[in-house]
């Protein structure tokens, strides 16, 4: 779900990278992180399967043509070279602590992973190619395990994982990011024109955008532009803004106590009709509403 930056959480311009992780196992790799520095890598994909679990901490999370606000207990699965980052909130004192794990391509060897034991588990493995949110009570149910993993030994640490994605296979409690599997075109040009895209909106996103504005950027015309958009990103341009900008909200309506009316002009909106219209689609309820379902499953 990805829109406008409303101040959403500011953000390094995005552009794919290719990232290598090196590993001393052929299966997979168990990565703590609690720096910024290996926590905020730029958007960038890898062919390893990887589940991310947030520990604590807050911010941006990218994956594909989505964006949404990331909090504790926030866990996320990615297939193979799917694009994707998380970018923690500018206050320097909130530090991100998050356990990572990447699944290699031997993982899914097709001797042991074809068995009949492991169904549902390959079954999980083919639908992470759209991204998976886990829903944060499963998420929290399953944070021992993860904890775990991070000082087990090595046959220790591969049971642990198939207990994990055993669990993860049979739960039920979840939502895709991307609707339709998002395989981003990795030309060169193509990145750019995008990460120019992503800039232009954080810069822009308190003044009313047009697509000649947008599109004057790239040296495009409009309707050359909004083809480009909408085939690279896999939905409309304003889509992606409306979207974008409902995230900043959700974020206003968690961390503060602002009246619904001043969410809606602080995330780029000027309409508040429109602005209720825009949350009931991306969200399915009202401003209100989403703010007392989270304080309740919060305090």
């Amino acid at each position: 779900m990805l829109k406008n930056p409303n101040g959403f959480v500011y953000i390094q311009p995005m552009k794919p990278r290719y990232k290598p992780i090196p590993s001393e196992s052929n299966l997979f790799k168990v990565e703590f992180q609690n720096t910024s520095e290996v926590f905020d890598y730029p958007w960038h994909y890898h062919p390893e399967l990887e589940i991310t679990y947030i520990l604590n901490g807050k911010g941006v999370r990218y994956v594909g043509n989505t964006i949404e606000n990331f909090y504790e207990d926030d866990l996320v699965l990615l297939g193979s070279n799917l694009p994707h980052a998380w970018n923690h909130t500018a206050d320097p004192s909130q530090q991100v602590i998050a356990i990572v794990i990447y699944l290699k391509e031997e993982f899914l060897d097709k001797t042991w992973m074809q068995s009949i034991e492991f169904e549902t588990v390959r079954k999980l493995l083919a639908a992470m190619s759209k991204g998976i949110k886990i829903d944060t009570h499963v998420a929290s149910r399953l944070k021992p395990k993860f904890i775990d993993l991070v000082n087990a030994s090595s046959f220790e640490r591969l049971m642990i994982l198939l207990q994990i994605l055993q669990e993860l296979s049979l739960n039920t409690e979840f939502r895709y990011l991307c609707e339709q599997e998002f395989m981003v075109d990795l030309n060169l040009n193509d990145k750019e024109r995008i990460n120019a895209v992503y800039k232009f909106i954080q810069t822009n996103y308190k003044q009313q955008i047009s697509l000649a504005d947008i599109s004057s950027k790239l040296n495009m015309t409009e309707e050359y532009f909004s083809r480009f958009f909408s085939k690279t990103m896999k939905k409309p341009f304003f889509e992606f803004l409306n979207e974008y900008k409902i995230n900043r909200a959700c974020k206003l309506l968690i961390e503060t106590d602002k009246q619904v009316s001043e969410v809606c002009y602080a995330s780029g909106f000027e309409s508040l009709p429109f602005f209720y219209r825009q949350f009931k689609k991306f969200k399915n309820c009202q401003p209100k509403n989403y703010r007392q379902d989270y304080q309740k499953i919060s305090f």
